[in-house]
């Protein structure tokens, strides 16, 4: 049957409904023909719940091949005036043979008489009853249409967004790797040891990477150490000019964010700060949970007289931003400044973990 008869409850109800109108026939009997409750009851709910079978079966499969969207209101409309009535007929002469039945069972007095009034009410009722039926059937099968489309709509937007994550993912890892690679050129000239060794550290660095997926958040924790493990690369090539500081408050740790979400910012530091400094420089990552919210800020030192990033030029912290927004929508920003030889990078967004 029909989305909301499929389940026990919805049976339960579907015959409890039944059974209540079989009460009212039976109330109805009693006050029209005078006969004892007794036999109104046996007569009654038995007979009302055999319709009760016939119209759920018929009406829902009648109600399927004839969908309200696709077919004429008149072929409808004709074809359950048709049904109803031969429905309502079989009600008819099932009620006739078990009243003959109910009188073999019970005493001469007791037994109900089937007069022609009462079959012409039973036909009325049985044929309302069956359209009542259906249009219950209609209304259940286009919750249930809503309901899919619904499910539809969310799959899709999930899809979507994680399409959009594995898009802006791919983005990252070639624009690092290609930075990597231009290190390891460079070394390879005038220090041909730190080369194969920072050829070593990016080859561990990317056979953890890749276990992550764009679409799963990881730690903070774990995430810090993903960016310790990207500087470790950048200090074979920096060596002693370039330090690295982090602090991250006790229930920050634990809070989930994207992964490699803090990998092109730290990169940035690198390139366009440390980069550009001759005696090197330091990168600071900070991260604590106020309430609601994580605020994560990294603050590298750079060059007071060189250029300052232009804002949103940059596919690193474009890159941020993008996949902020497809995480978070306007609960995730990033926000940049440059002072003197400051720059910083603050990130807000929700305070999310495992357990929450």
């Amino acid at each position: 049957m029909s989305g909301g008869i499929q389940t026990r409850h919805g049976v339960a109800l579907y015959l409890l409904a039944w059974l209540m109108l079989g009460l009212l026939l039976a109330g109805l009997i009693v006050a029209t023909t005078g006969a004892g409750p007794g036999a109104s009851l046996l007569f009654a709910l038995p007979l009302t719940l055999f319709y009760a079978s016939a119209c759920g079966f018929s009406a829902y499969y009648l109600c399927r091949a004839y969908p309200l969207g696709e077919q004429g209101l008149g072929a409808v409309l004709a074809v359950f005036a048709f049904s109803g009535a031969s429905a309502a007929l079989l009600w008819c002469a099932a009620a006739s043979a078990w009243a003959a039945l109910c009188g073999l069972l019970l005493a001469q007095g007791d037994a109900l008489a089937v007069t022609r009034p009462f079959v012409a009410v039973m036909f009325g009722i049985g044929v309302l009853l069956y359209w009542m039926t259906a249009v219950a059937h209609y209304l259940a099968l286009e919750f249930e249409r809503a309901r899919r489309a619904e499910t539809r709509e969310l799959e899709s937007r999930l899809l979507a967004r994680d399409a959009e994550l594995r898009m802006l993912r791919t983005q990252v890892d070639p624009h690092f790797l290609f930075n990597s690679l231009n290190s390891i050129s460079a070394l390879t000239a005038i220090d041909p040891g730190r080369a194969r060794d920072m050829s070593l550290q990016l080859a561990g660095f990317f056979r953890h990477t890749l276990g992550l997926e764009a679409h799963r958040k990881v730690r903070l924790q774990d995430e810090v150490a993903l960016v310790e493990r990207f500087l470790a690369i950048e200090q074979v090539r920096f060596g002693p000019r370039l330090a690295f500081r982090h602090s991250v408050g006790a229930d920050a740790a634990d809070c989930l964010l994207p992964p490699m979400i803090l990998q092109p910012l730290v990169e940035n530091a690198v390139k366009h700060g440390i980069g550009g400094l001759l005696e090197g420089g330091s990168i600071t990552l900070a991260a604590e949970r106020a309430g609601s919210l994580l605020r994560i800020r990294v603050e590298n030192d750079a060059d007071p007289d060189g250029a300052a990033p232009r804002a949103g030029k940059g596919i690193g912290l474009v890159n941020v931003r993008q996949r902020l927004a497809a995480a978070y929508g306007r609960e995730g920003s990033v926000h940049w400044a440059r002072e003197d030889n400051t720059f910083r990078v603050e990130l807000v967004l929700p305070a999310e973990t495992e357990e929450e």
